[in-house]
């Protein structure tokens, strides 16, 4: 065994007798998250409360989603950087025949804030709690099966959460416990996941992460995908004027700080090519054209 095998086995506990939940603070695991809230907007892109009713229909109409947010608003995209911790460590943690996998996660508030890079000072944990309660207080209603089955009630992404504290005199959470939803649950255990660059946490625009996750999605280790302006404002769930999401659209192209894909912007085809951003691949592609 190598010794960053060893060095990942040293780090997974050797006993799961008389727990319920699975506990997620491996140091070391490839970040994912499952494909329906990659490729579609279940997450609001707004860095304000967004306290609309959400409603999204893909362009052939075989998909529908119907949000509908708490009073704090509906869940954003940063939030999502919890479920994204909790599934990429299930995930690493089935991959080495661990066998105490479940709904039930319980992971420490502070690893929690290193591995997605955020500061670890008290307001941090005040925005976890928010993100916690907009995540659970969300209600979906969906036709997008997990692991061919359909749920016709509305559901959260998580079903509840509570915090662990040190002591009464101690009121700063040090961890906290979340029950996954079945429609969520379901996708994991049918490895309808993919790997995300490891910079993701880095992406601080809640569109640019939306873009990078579609193209992920759909790109995948094709040297190049292309996508009409429209639908790809379609498929984020912006809610930009197309005039104002062409011109975010460029801002991000122009930055060329995605991870893995390099975007160009075709104005007069009004469509978005996404390219590898391995050379020999870029090249490759641009050699088709």
């Amino acid at each position: 065994m190598s010794n960053s095998k060893q060095s990942d086995m040293s780090k997974l506990p050797t006993a799961y007798d008389n727990r319920d939940f699975f506990e997620a603070n491996l140091l070391s695991f490839a970040l994912k998250s499952d494909k329906s809230t990659m490729e579609m907007p279940f997450f609001s892109l707004s860095t304000k409360p967004d306290l609309r009713t959400f409603n999204w229909t893909s362009r052939d109409g075989s998909r529908t989603i119907k949000i509908i947010p708490s009073v704090l608003g509906r869940a954003t995209q940063m939030d999502k950087d919890i479920l994204i911790y909790i599934i990429s460590q299930l995930k690493f943690s089935e991959n080495w025949k661990r066998k105490d996998s479940s709904r039930r996660v319980r992971f420490v508030v502070h690893h929690y804030l290193l591995a997605t890079h955020k500061n670890t000072c008290g307001r941090e944990y005040k925005r976890l709690e928010n993100a916690l309660q907009r995540i659970r207080g969300t209600t979906i209603t969906t036709n997008i099966k997990t692991n061919g089955v359909e749920f016709k009630q509305g559901f959260g992404l998580i079903e509840s959460w509570e915090t662990l504290k040190k002591s009464d005199s101690n009121p700063k959470m040090t961890a906290v416990e979340v029950v996954l939803s079945e429609w969520l649950w379901n996708a994991i255990q049918a490895h309808d996941v993919l790997t995300l660059n490891s910079s993701y946490f880095h992406i601080r625009s809640p569109l640019e992460r939306k873009i990078y996750e579609i193209s992920r999605k759909h790109t995948g280790y094709q040297s190049k995908w292309t996508i009409g302006i429209d639908l790809l404002r379609i498929k984020t769930g912006s809610s930009a004027t197309p005039a104002k999401f062409r011109h975010m659209l460029c801002k991000i192209a122009l930055s060329n700080k995605m991870p893995d894909y390099k975007m160009e912007i075709n104005i007069s085809k009004n469509q978005v090519d996404f390219y590898k951003k391995n050379v020999s691949k870029y090249i490759q592609a641009k050699l088709k054209k």
